[in-house]
């Protein structure tokens, strides 16, 4: 049949899928029985009338060119069979597929397949990883009690001289080479088990913000008194191997950290990680917490005053975590919320929300009079309302107010909301050196439980907010309640980040140090805290990957830090599998799933059955995925020691590197052991204290013997490699469930396509601790028999460079019982070369047809691609299409073939994306300003400058060793504005996959002054299909179709909705919001109040300044 001679090719295209539209007799002209003879021939005669009208009216309104056949879909299937012969007969014979299916199919009377008990599988997993986490635990507890020992018998030296280890100069010299002050040497080695950073496991190492003096005497004795944590540290580490860092948190500011190391300032020099800002350290040392953060923004509030304020209230922010609920108001002569979405409600104080409040709180502007009454009532209202409908922390209850003085009687407002019970804490800050409204501040915070401050500069304001967590802490310290603490999982991107970029995933075990000494009781002084951090990494190494599929993957965010369950596992729209892990349920449901793969360009649609449990003693739930169909049976085999052994000692057979089939990392003499090496000597018993994985030992073994024969074949092979195949495949390569890999080449190394494959450097192709290889994953879901082909690219997938080779693989499935498993795929590398010149060299010949080749991909008017089954290009004349989607190339093809359901488009999300927020200017002059205006801005910011400057100096005597501590906290205060643009957001994104009912097809494209004519074939045995088009018609009306994510856009009122939610969540067990025997009175005082002659001198010469240079 031509091009053009079906009026379904026409107008919509001719589908092999059942239904498709055929003429049918008009129902009601029928009778019962059978048709008669007459009747039949009547039909016929009509229909064959009717279809020689409609060629002739097609014939009339189609273009002469496209009225002629062009080429016969014959070709395009026979071009496409050939194809697919070739490919399939290269592929088989290079990968030994089916000898490989052959050994495990001789096998199979002695194979059984087991269904994997889900529920008995997440119980084990549970067990075993609450006992992994009760050892970091006793390790922690070992750190209090040694703190709280050693404080209890260190007397306080206010002259005390002592040098330590101090992290950013350790190693340091000066220009004569001696070492600098706090500058000893220190032996720092390479260590794997800490991320091969330079590290001494011999002692730990202080680190102090650059805000932070190191000769203080409250830091010296501070550090004095945790040295006596060393010996623990080394102690506990050689105790437990799996332990990574352990750390003190002081309250003064310091970290000590184990095991030693050297620590690097940011590209400004400055070292801005305070250890009292980190979740583990705010969680640990106070209960959850209610906080309305109340800010005085009226006119007297103007200039360097409003600075402070703002970065007060975003210190105040750093101090909230994941178990506290926020909301701030500025108030003048009225009051109003800064995010008027959340009127009335408090928010969790997740990152997300705390750096929301900041850009907002950047944004505020001064004006009218402050009258602080009406907000401290709709502080009280909002803490009142929370708390009667059991919502928020349901623990500590707290209004900051951050003003410049306080007029107006307040009694009225305490003695209604909050006297005589004193329930809500009030905490006051003192923004400026003005005195005058200093006691009636003092007076509102000793009269609410709460404590007063008086912040005069920028560099005032870390140590002074913190003073608010000291009095929170207060009734936990007095009960001596050493809460054990885990923090929610999250991504670390602070610690060392100059020397580890690759962020971890991980939860801290944290708890408070108090002193014991019977003259502080009643003050509750907290010491610290002390943590260690466990990497989810080692607890999914208690979990086997060969038991269970893998779920969706956790993303990285430059600027937030948990992840929640439902922005992973987001087909749980009524967030029942979420529900029933926060409640610590033990269970199972099952999901419809689609699993992004390759970077979101394909999707897998599964059948998930999910099973979950929680981990005793931890606020953790468990939860296991496993996939219907082969994904939840387990092949077992079996093989003798002596046999499995000599198969497994071949130099081309590697294990997957993360899976822990031998515990390696306990018995320091077995850390440095490969798991291949560790399960030989377990076998030969040569180490009788190795504990391996026994059942998935004997399944390696049992893989290890059924694929040894593939080594042989591909040698063999390899050395019959004849010159007319031009060396076309560089590697043959299988792996199996049990993560055994083998592989061989056929060519030099020097001369393999793709050096990455099959490498660490390229994670999506080997066996990791928390995927199986992409190959390996496509492979097991396509039709037995059948060939996935993906493109490999030059620079590897991180950043796509020329696409050079292609790699082709197919699953091994055994099937015992009526129960099918997957054994092990199987596959090829080969030249990407070698694929294009076989497939031009089929599409020169026609096969069995009579007469010449019409048509051939070679001319002109022709263009012929190979496609995958989501639409990427493998193949096409103009090199520069390779690996690209068809859409891209092609919109109006590959919108008609979406029309023609011959490709469905899947809608994808991800609610972990990051976006541009959207650029905005308070003016839109703001482009225009005139030469003075930009002056006048230049002035305003350098006197700002000064400003800030100058209190530094003049407040201490040693101003040179301020000026550091100026810059670190300017730079602090602004590094939001510094950091990436990026935020949170939703996107969503297209993926086409084929329709395999759908094997052929063929149609025109309607553009306008021409139609553009198509055919597409099913390459077979593969995920491969032929598109052969007509370039010489412009459809440019089309537009390109597009895989790029966009974000999701709601209304702003489906946005605050959105924002306002209060999910499920899971509080801590226990709150300590106040203690009888706390000594109310120790509420803060004045500071020091002195000002040097510059000081006052500059605000003088400000005065004569335009009002617009001080705003």
């Amino acid at each position: 049949m031509g091009w053009g001679s079906s009026v379904l090719s026409l107008h919509g295209g001719r589908s092999t899928m059942p239904g498709r539209p055929s003429f049918q007799p008009n129902p009601g002209c029928t009778h019962g029985g059978a048709p008669s003879p007459q009747r039949l021939a009547a039909g016929a005669a009509l229909r064959k009338a009717t279809g020689v009208l409609w060629l002739l009216l097609l014939s009339t309104s189609l273009s002469p060119t496209w009225g002629q056949p062009r080429i016969p879909l014959e070709i395009v299937k026979l071009w496409a069979d050939t194809f697919g012969r070739d490919l399939y007969n290269t592929v088989t014979k290079y990968s030994g597929s089916l000898l490989l299916q052959k050994k495990y199919k001789d096998v199979e009377p002695s194979l059984k397949i087991e269904e994997v008990d889900g529920l008995e599988l997440v119980r084990k997993f549970s067990e075993d990883m609450e006992s992994m986490l009760r050892r970091k635990v006793e390790a922690v507890q070992s750190l209090v009690e040694a703190a709280e020992e050693a404080d209890l018998n260190h007397e306080y030296n206010a002259s005390l001289v002592f040098d330590y280890y101090n992290s950013v100069l350790i190693n340091e010299q000066d220009e004569k080479g001696n070492s600098v002050e706090l500058g000893a040497k220190l032996v720092l080695e390479a260590n794997a088990h800490f991320s091969n950073l330079r590290v001494n496991t011999s002692v730990s190492s202080v680190q102090l913000p650059t805000n932070v003096y190191n000769k203080d005497p409250d830091i010296l004795n501070g550090v004095y008194m945790s040295e006596a944590l060393n010996p623990v540290f080394v102690e506990n580490f050689q105790r437990d191997p799996t332990l990574t860092w352990q750390y003190f948190g002081s309250s003064t500011g310091f970290f000590r950290i184990y095991p030693g190391i050297k620590w690097t300032p940011d590209e400004n020099g400055v070292i801005t990680f305070d250890c009292r800002n980190r979740g583990w350290y705010i969680q640990a040392a106070t209960s959850p917490k209610d906080v309305v953060i109340l800010v005085d923004v009226s006119g007297s509030m103007k200039g360097l005053r409003m600075t402070i304020a703002k970065h007060t209230v975003s210190t105040i922010l750093d101090t909230l975590g994941e178990n506290d609920f926020v909301n701030i108001i500025a108030y003048n002569d009225y009051v109003h919320y800064i995010e008027p979405c959340f009127k009335g409600i408090l928010v969790q104080a997740d990152r997300d929300n705390r750096e929301h409040f900041k850009q907002l709180v950047d944004e505020l502007m001064v004006k009218g009079v402050g009258i602080v009454s009406p907000a401290l009532s709709e502080a009280f209202q909002i803490l009142q309302q929370f708390q009667e409908a059991r919502q928020g922390s349901l623990c500590n209850q707290a209004i900051m107010l951050v003003s410049d003085g306080a007029v107006e009687d307040h009694e009225p407002v305490f003695k209604k909301y909050n006297w005589p019970d004193r329930k809500v804490r009030v905490f006051t800050y003192l923004i400026g050196r003005e005195v005058t409204f200093a006691d009636r501040m003092k007076w509102i915070a000793c009269n609410n439980k709460g404590y007063y401050t008086q912040i005069s500069t920028l560099a005032d304001a870390q140590e002074n907010v913190m003073e608010y967590l000291h009095v929170l802490s207060r009734p936990m310290v007095i009960n001596h309640d050493h809460d054990i603490t885990w923090t929610e999982a999250y991504m670390d991107s602070k610690l060392f980040t100059s020397q580890a970029p690759s962020l971890m995933l991980l939860t801290t075990v944290a708890m408070p140090v108090f002193s014991k000494k019977n003259e502080t009781r009643s003050h509750g002084i907290l010491l610290g805290v002390v943590g260690s951090d466990v990497t989810l990494r080692e607890l999914m190494k208690l979990a086997p990957r060969y038991k269970y599929r893998e779920g969706k993957k956790l993303k990285p965010k430059p600027n937030y830090n948990s992840v929640d369950l439902s922005e992973v596992e987001w087909e749980d729209q009524a967030e029942t599998l979420r529900t029933a892990m926060i409640n610590r349920e033990t269970g199972s449901l099952s999901m419809d799933v689609k699993v992004p793969l390759d970077k979101g360009k394909r999707v897998l649609f599964l059948t998930n059955d999910y099973f979950f449990t929680d981990i005793s003693d931890t606020p953790f739930s468990l939860g296991v995925v496993l996939s219907r169909g082969h994904g939840e049976f387990i092949l077992l085999g079996n093989t003798s020691v002596e046999e499995g052994l000599h198969d497994l000692l071949h130099p081309d057979l590697s294990l997957a590197r993360d899976w822990i089939y031998c515990v390696t990392d306990i018995d320091p003499d077995h850390r440095k052991l490969s798991q291949l090496e560790a399960m030989v000597r377990f076998l030969t018993r040569e180490d009788p204290d190795l504990e391996c994985d026994e059942e998935l030992v004997r399944e390696v073994l049992f893989d290890a013997v059924v694929t040894a024969p593939m080594e042989a074949y591909w040698t063999a092979l390899a050395l019959n490699v004849s010159n007319e195949t031009e060396h076309a495949v560089d590697m043959a390569f299988l792996g199996t469930r049990a993560g055994l890999l083998r592989s061989s080449l056929f060519v030099g190394s020097e001369k393999v396509s793709d050096r990455k494959f099959l490498t660490p450097a390229d994670e999506a192709s080997v066996f990791t601790l928390d995927r199986f290889p992409l190959w390996y994953r496509q492979a097991s879901e396509q039709p037995a028999g059948s060939f996935v082909f993906n493109l490999r690219f030059a620079e590897g997938p991180e950043s796509p460079g020329e696409p050079v080779a292609v790699t082709a693989s197919t699953a091994v499935a055994v099937t015992v019982d009526k129960k099918t498993a997957i054994a092990a795929a199987v596959g090829v590398q080969m030249k990407l070369e070698f694929l294009q010149r076989k497939f031009w060299a089929v599409t020169r010949q026609c096969g069995a047809v009579a007469g010449l080749c019409p048509k051939t991909c070679e001319d002109s008017d022709l263009d012929c691609f190979v496609i995958d089954s989501n639409g990427f290009i493998l193949i096409s004349e103009r090199a520069h299409q390779t690996g690209r989607f068809l859409g891209e190339v092609d919109g109006a093809v590959m919108t008609q073939l979406v029309g023609m359901g011959v490709f469905t488009q899947v809608t994808m999300y991800d609610y972990q994306a990051m976006c541009k927020p959207p650029g905005h200017h308070h003016s839109a002059a703001q482009p225009l300003v005139s030469p003075i205006s930009a002056f006048l801005t230049a002035t305003r910011w350098l006197l700002r400058e000064l400003l800030l400057l100058l209190p530094e100096w003049s407040a201490w005597g040693s101003w040179h060793g301020r000026v550091a501590e100026a810059k670190a906290v300017f730079h602090h205060s602004h590094k939001h504005k510094k950091q990436d643009t990026l935020q949170p957001c939703d996107t969503e994104y297209p993926v086409f996959v084929h329709q395999p009912a759908i094997q052929e097809t063929n149609g025109t494209i309607e553009c306008g002054a021409c139609q553009k004519p198509f055919a597409m074939q099913q390459i077979p045995s593969s995920n491969l299909l032929l598109l052969v088009t007509d370039p010489t018609c412009d459809c440019g009306v089309f537009p390109p179709v597009l895989q790029e994510p966009t974000e999701v856009k709601y209304n702003a009122s489906v946005k605050c909705d959105r924002m306002r939610s209060q999910k499920l969540r899971r509080r801590p067990d226990s709150c300590h919001a106040f203690h009888a025997e706390e000594n109310a009175q120790d509420c803060g005082g004045a500071s020091d109040t002195s000002a040097s002659l510059p000081l006052l001198l500059l605000p003088l010469c400000a005065w004569g300044l335009p009002p617009q240079l001080l705003q």
